[in-house]
């Protein structure tokens, strides 16, 4: 039985599952890459509420091509918007560390969400965590702390800001296991979209109307400055952002519905090794040899944790 990426989910489909949470993770690695590439020329609020737009259109034209637009309307609209909330927050702190630190700080600090998801699963979920899958965990957090190198003199207080973002979007990820399995992931995303929006235009309007001092503006621009100069190249930036976030989205909400938040969560791990190729790509810039084995490792754990649920499954 094929699984659509549109309608309610009705069963666990781990394999797929896996193969959904891998595809989320390379284009969501690229979208944040991209996001750091052009964050000293938008702002938070700017980028969030053009994306928005474009994740609205393009999940309405979805729906009306998949199955009309009752796809967009949540069964339990409370724990949908909930949801939305904890990503919006996720994101802000995400983002607002952008400018200042490396793709891979950026995905080392928010991938520490696994942790809380895995952790979180058995008393919130009732989902068994057992010994393969807190090996797996351990192994990807080891991995996960070479990259962030919290013991470097280099370290800094801004790198807390991801590892914040990835406690909120662990609360995301557990509240659409625990609340949302049989929403659309359309609907999921349409929720999504319409809180950036609002968040964005509420930004926009504030920083217009109570701007930032010029020296906290130029310190910290990306989330102190409202609405800067809007030009073709930010504009398409966004659109492509637009695609690969409602892309990444769609199919985390949908992965997520269908298999153990815990099986799951340590092959997450496989957005760090995305995020370093897209930082060489895009920035010619490798992660040193110390990040490179805390990779290596994350990548390590997510095989265990794949090849153990393929010999527990036959």
């Amino acid at each position: 039985m094929n699984m659509s990426l549109f309608d309610h989910s009705k069963s666990d489909r781990p394999f797929a599952a896996l193969m959904l949470v891998l595809i989320a993770t390379f284009v969501l690695a690229f979208q944040d890459s991209l996001v750091k590439l052009m964050s000293s020329d938008t702002s938070f609020w700017q980028f969030q509420t053009l994306r928005s737009l474009g994740n609205l259109s393009f999940t309405l034209i979805l729906a009306m091509f998949s199955g009309g637009i009752s796809l967009l309307v949540p069964k339990n609209w409370k724990a949908v918007y909930l949801r939305s909330i904890f990503l919006l927050i996720c994101m802000f702190f995400f983002f607002s560390g952008a400018p200042f630190l490396t793709v891979a700080q950026m995905a080392a600090g928010l991938y520490t969400y696994p942790l809380f998801v895995s952790l979180l699963a058995g008393p919130i979920l009732g989902e068994k965590v057992g010994i393969w899958r807190c090996g797996a965990l351990v192994l990807g957090a080891i991995g996960s702390s070479l990259v962030l190198s919290p013991w470097s003199s280099e370290f800094s207080m801004v790198q807390f800001l991801p590892i914040l973002a990835g406690f909120f979007y662990a609360a995301n990820i557990l509240t659409i296991r625990k609340a949302c399995r049989n929403e659309s992931p359309l609907a999921l995303a349409f929720a999504a979209g319409l809180g950036f929006l609002i968040i964005g235009l509420v930004g926009i309007t504030l920083l217009s109307i109570f701007p930032f001092s010029d020296s906290v503006q130029k310190s910290m621009p990306f989330v102190a400055i409202g609405w800067p100069e809007l030009t073709l190249i930010i504009a398409g930036f966004a659109l492509l952002t637009s695609v690969l976030n409602l892309t990444g989205n769609i199919c985390i909400s949908r992965a997520y519905q269908t298999a153990d938040a815990s099986w799951l969560a340590p092959m997450d791990y496989s957005y760090l090794i995305f995020a370093a190729i897209w930082s060489r790509v895009i920035f010619d810039r490798w992660p040193a040899e110390q990040a490179l084995i805390g990779m290596a490792m994350i990548g390590l754990a997510g095989g265990v944790t794949a090849w153990r649920e393929k010999v527990t499954s036959v």
